[in-house]
């Protein structure tokens, strides 16, 4: 028996909607979690929060390990608050371990001038086993923080790979932070996450990094011209910052405030959203559909012994999980 109520729920999406911390990181949690019934009662929250989130303005953060992401977010989102007075949520997808599943979520820590401001939100998550350098719920955490009143919401992904590419189906707007002298400009660029991005900001030019950052941004403003215009019709470009001195973020800034304006003018920006909850209703449906499977006692009885075929080459992958599929 379920000891969430109608009225508990109710109180959920009140306090959620007045913008109350606590309860929304309740409600991630609940969405996040491998229990059917509790991620149930946390997609009901979210149905009900649905009609009131606003068009906040997601922004996506990805960058190789050691670029500086979290530093970049601490300075960059302090930098917005001062200069205007919306709310501001950060969701850091942390690395998980893949042998315990555990995860540093440290970003609270290496955020703390940040995670103490009244207008920000900063909720660290496990990626887990996810693909795509975010979580399997991101997507939904952005919408509770809508509906929590946020206008921007910043997501670090954990690390740059062809597979970081899925965040580009959940944010409007694609910042790649790369590092001086790292030789990618000299290696295609990292052509699949180069193509995504609508901005790429060489970090760290600062003190002797400095002439380094300038050469990268000459040669990836070179590179840029290789690339044909995307759908939205922004034409992605590439600057220098330093999360040390504060120097760039105004540009960023810049650049983002001409991507929303253009793309909300020429239709792309509804069109991208449109796209991003039809990816949602599909990520949806894997999700259910592997964790009913998975909740199966048939399933969960006979997993283990299978395994154990599969491992002892017994019988073969597909013949497992054909037969596993198969169960009632």
């Amino acid at each position: 028996m379920s000891p969430f109520s109608d009225r508990l729920i109710a109180q959920y999406v009140d306090e959620i909607l007045q913008g109350d911390k606590i309860y929304l990181s309740k409600a991630i949690t609940l969405l996040e979690s491998q229990h059917i019934e509790d991620r149930s009662i946390g997609l009901e929250i979210l149905e009900k929060v649905m009609p009131f989130t606003k068009k906040s303005i997601r922004i996506a953060i990805t960058g190789a390990p050691g670029v500086g992401k979290s530093s970049f977010i601490e300075i960059w989102g302090n930098h917005l608050l001062e200069t205007h007075s919306q709310k501001l949520a950060v969701l850091a997808i942390d690395p998980s371990s893949q042998t315990t599943q555990g995860s540093i979520l440290g970003d609270k820590t290496r955020m703390q001038t940040l995670s103490k401001h009244k207008r920000a939100y900063i909720r660290p998550s496990p990626a887990g086993q996810t693909l795509g350098g975010v979580t399997a719920h991101t997507r939904e955490c952005v919408l509770l923080c809508e509906a929590a009143g946020y206008d921007l919401i910043l997501i670090e992904t954990v690390g740059v790979g062809q597979s970081e590419i899925a965040a580009r189906s959940m944010v409007d707007f694609f910042l790649l932070l790369v590092l001086p002298g790292s030789g990618d400009e000299l290696q295609g660029l990292k052509r699949g996450i180069v193509e995504v991005a609508d901005w790429i900001a060489i970090s760290k030019a600062d003190g002797e990094n400095k002439i380094r950052a300038e050469q990268a941004e000459s040669d990836y403003k070179n590179a840029l011209h290789l690339y044909t215009l995307p759908e939205s019709g922004w034409q992605p470009g590439v600057s220098t910052c330093s999360s040390f001195t504060g120097y760039g973020l105004d540009l960023i800034e810049t650049q983002l405030k001409k991507y929303v304006a253009l793309t909300q003018s020429n239709g792309y920006w509804d069109k991208q959203r449109q796209d991003q909850h039809l990816a949602w209703m599909r990520e949806i449906i894997d999700i259910e559909l592997k964790n009913t499977f998975l909740q199966k006692p048939a399933v969960q009885h006979l997993l283990p012994l299978i395994e154990q075929d599969v491992l002892h080459r017994r019988i073969s992958p597909i013949k497992a999980a054909r037969q596993l599929l198969g169960l009632k």
